[in-house]
């Protein structure tokens, strides 16, 4: 998809920790470009437009700097754990015709006949594509598919002009049977061992009481018998 998402930046003279806390405080993003020999080029950009912009994996964004267009694809985005919002984006400069290598996610989609489960191998994988046409993901179809089934990377159908860097004999995507009759029998097993180690550890407990009111007992009517 090609872009048309342009962001305005402004250059910063300030680094570190606190210039950069003072940043997010004014809703700003700081962000380093690199790319094609030229010195790093530190910004600072608008958060919420930056968020909207770079929602979607390989965004490419024109950055306009003082009246400078600045083509440019986020290569790696600094998410605040918790709320989500971004800390940081690191941007790598790309040419139009260029083609660069990025990371797609593998999506599967329909379901598999019952008893199996889909196992994703790689959530991944690399592809080198048209710096304007990259794609988000690459989908397969496990509809239908019985235990055994799998696909390889080069199985995996990209979009045309997209070609696959990720080892074509990886495995990505499994449908293999789930067991779960087996992991039921032995969870019931479990259970039922604990219930039963539960109920001898109670009887335990309770033999030393009853020895000790027997042994009252006696005392009591050995002193009887001595009166």
């Amino acid at each position: 998809m090609s872009s048309e998402i342009h962001l305005p930046a402004e250059t910063r003279t300030e680094f570190g920790k606190g210039a950069a806390r003072r940043l997010r405080r004014a809703d700003k993003v700081p962000a380093v470009v690199y790319g094609h020999g030229e010195a790093p080029l530190h910004l600072s950009l608008p958060g919420h437009q930056t968020m909207l912009a770079l929602k979607h994996r390989n965004a490419v964004v024109t950055l306009d700097v003082s009246g400078d267009a600045h083509l440019a694809l986020a290569k790696f985005v600094q998410r605040d754990p918790i709320k989500g919002f971004i800390e940081h984006v690191d941007f790598v400069t790309v040419r139009r015709g260029e083609k660069v290598q990025v990371d797609i996610s593998v999506v599967t989609t329909g379901d598999p006949l019952g008893g199996t489960v889909v196992v994703v191998d790689h959530q991944t994988i690399t592809v080198l594509a048209d710096a304007l046409n990259l794609p988000e993901n690459v989908h397969v179809d496990v509809e239908g598919k019985a235990a055994g089934y799998h696909v390889l990377a080069k199985d995996l159908d990209l979009p045309a002009g997209v070609e696959l860097v990720t080892d074509g004999e990886e495995n990505v995507v499994s449908v293999n049977e789930t067991h779960l009759e087996e992991e039921l029998a032995e969870a019931e097993a479990e259970v039922g061992a604990g219930a039963a180690g539960t109920e001898d550890e109670a009887a335990e407990a309770e033999t030393p009481a009853g020895g000790e009111a027997a042994d009252a007992a006696d005392a009591d009517g050995q002193e009887a018998e001595q009166a």
